[in-house]
């Protein structure tokens, strides 16, 4: 198995994570009528980034489909390996950098897909994982990521999109995703995604991490809840 060991490039510094929920372009005051037409897929994601660039100067580690945004996003991080495989062609010619703990990169084809593979951290499965080659995975690719930020070697995060909660009856702010198997639009299992929070806030004060949601309605409830603008001050 070939792992990679994740460099401290932000060390000391801050970096922001988009997740998924639809809370994350409210934060930005986009329109509703925008917000409408991504979530129908009658306008692309990257519509959204006109209204983002108060945060395109920042460290930025983007979710699954988070990479549609735009290139101002450093890190692509995702763990569902068929998420993957539905955005394979497209991810392909995304020009950051892309990090993974889908196991189908544990081998050569992370050389040939450029994919960085992190390994699921099998002896710490919630919190923050200590080994910069893994990461603990906490049922979901968001929280996994926060292990990701720590391996950069930041010390204060951000959480947009972070909501495990639906907001009327939007799920994410790119719309649904569509499962594969079934064709049809699946929704979180929310409680356990849930699950990691309170270890990873309890593992991020003994690092020194400071952690905030910049999403004021979200259902996590370990980390202090500010708006963007008092992210930005």
């Amino acid at each position: 198995m070939r792992q990679w060991k994740t460099p401290a490039m932000w060390s000391e510094g801050e970096c922001w994570i988009i997740g998924g929920g639809a809370s994350m372009p409210r934060q930005f005051g986009i329109p509703e009528p925008l917000i409408h037409d991504v979530q129908s897929k009658a306008v692309p994601v990257s519509k959204y980034s006109d209204y983002m660039k108060s945060i395109q100067d920042k460290h930025i580690i983007g979710i699954n489909n988070a990479y549609m945004l735009g290139p101002w996003l450093d890190v692509l991080f995702f763990g569902d390996c068929s998420w993957y495989l539905l955005h394979r062609k497209e991810i392909a010619n995304w020009p950051g950098l892309k990090v993974s703990c889908c196991p189908r990169f544990s081998n050569e084809r992370q050389t040939l897909e450029h994919i960085k593979f992190l390994q699921k951290d099998q002896h710490k499965k919630l919190g923050i994982s200590a080994n910069r080659s893994t990461v603990a995975w906490n049922f979901n690719s968001g929280a996994a990521s926060i292990s990701l930020a720590i391996h950069f070697g930041v010390k204060k995060i951000y959480l947009l999109g972070f909501d495990m909660s639906e907001m009327g009856s939007q799920v994410h702010w790119h719309g649904p995703h569509r499962d594969r198997v079934k064709n049809t639009h699946a929704k979180p299992p929310f409680n356990r995604h849930l699950r990691g929070f309170p270890t990873i806030a309890k593992d991020a004060k003994s690092l020194g991490v400071e952690i905030y949601n910049v999403s004021p309605n979200s259902a996590i409830e370990e980390f202090p809840k500010i708006t963007l603008e008092e992210a930005l001050r």
